[in-house]
């Protein structure tokens, strides 16, 4: 089990491609050992990130990511998280690629790729960081430059938040599954979350503004709380 999660994980990291054409969603499918899997990744301009989970339960199983570049076929990673392999944070791995119109895979292995977006129609496309969140009536800011982020990436219909420090290595938990935007609703469709199962196929909605470029987000979290977050574009 652990080659094949190593392999998933390989897999995800050279996904981050081409920022003109490959921005968006791709997914695959496979099975192991008698279980159908579904992996997913979602990149933005400069972040990505991966995550394979069970296509039939949403049961999570791993998930990493981080920066990228790309040179003609060479793609290379700087590695933030991995919860199958801690150690690889803050590692550069460089992989070669192969595309071709809307299927994309790694020179070599025989998983294939196939497009979900291409970023649109969503309109929170890109990779956020956690820079404010309203405590006890009062808006607090949130220092983006730390090693400690919660960072939400989405494409035109995918969002995915991870919780993660990329000095200590340690992975806090993630969820993702589909979106939309219409009207100044933003409303999440979970499909898998690292910290209990049973949230699967919950129906979030908030309240959602873009402000100067920040994103203002307000409702009820998964556990009935009220929130008020601002989420900021990361930079490169």
């Amino acid at each position: 089990m652990k080659i094949l999660i190593t392999t998933f994980a390989i897999l995800f990291s050279f996904l981050t491609l081409n920022s003109q054409s490959l921005i968006g969603a791709w997914e695959a499918n496979g099975d192991i050992r008698g279980k159908k899997v579904r992996s997913v990744v979602i990149f933005s301009d400069n972040h990505q990130v991966g995550t394979f989970y069970d296509a039939e339960t949403g049961a999570f199983m791993g998930t990493n990511g981080g920066s990228w570049s790309l040179e003609d076929k060479t793609i290379t990673e700087v590695i933030e998280f991995d919860t199958e392999n801690p150690a690889r944070v803050g590692q550069t791995n460089t992989f070669e690629i192969d595309v071709s119109d809307d299927e994309l895979k790694i020179q070599g292995a025989p998983l294939v790729w196939k497009r979900i977006d291409n970023g649109t129609p969503g309109e929170l496309d890109g990779a956020w960081l956690i820079s404010g969140r309203k405590v006890d009536g009062e808006m607090r800011s949130m220092d983006t430059t730390r090693p400690r982020k919660t960072m939400k990436i989405l494409s035109g219909t995918r969002f995915q938040w991870i919780a993660y420090n990329t000095e200590t290595k340690e992975f806090m938990g993630t969820g993702g599954g589909t979106y939309t935007t219409e009207n100044g609703k933003y409303i999440e469709n979970i499909e898998f979350f690292s910290r209990d199962d049973s949230r699967v196929g919950a129906t979030l909605e908030f309240d959602y503004e873009l402000k100067n470029g920040d994103w203002h987000h307000s409702g009820l979290s998964s556990k009935g709380q009220p929130i008020y977050e601002v989420w900021s574009k990361r930079l490169p």
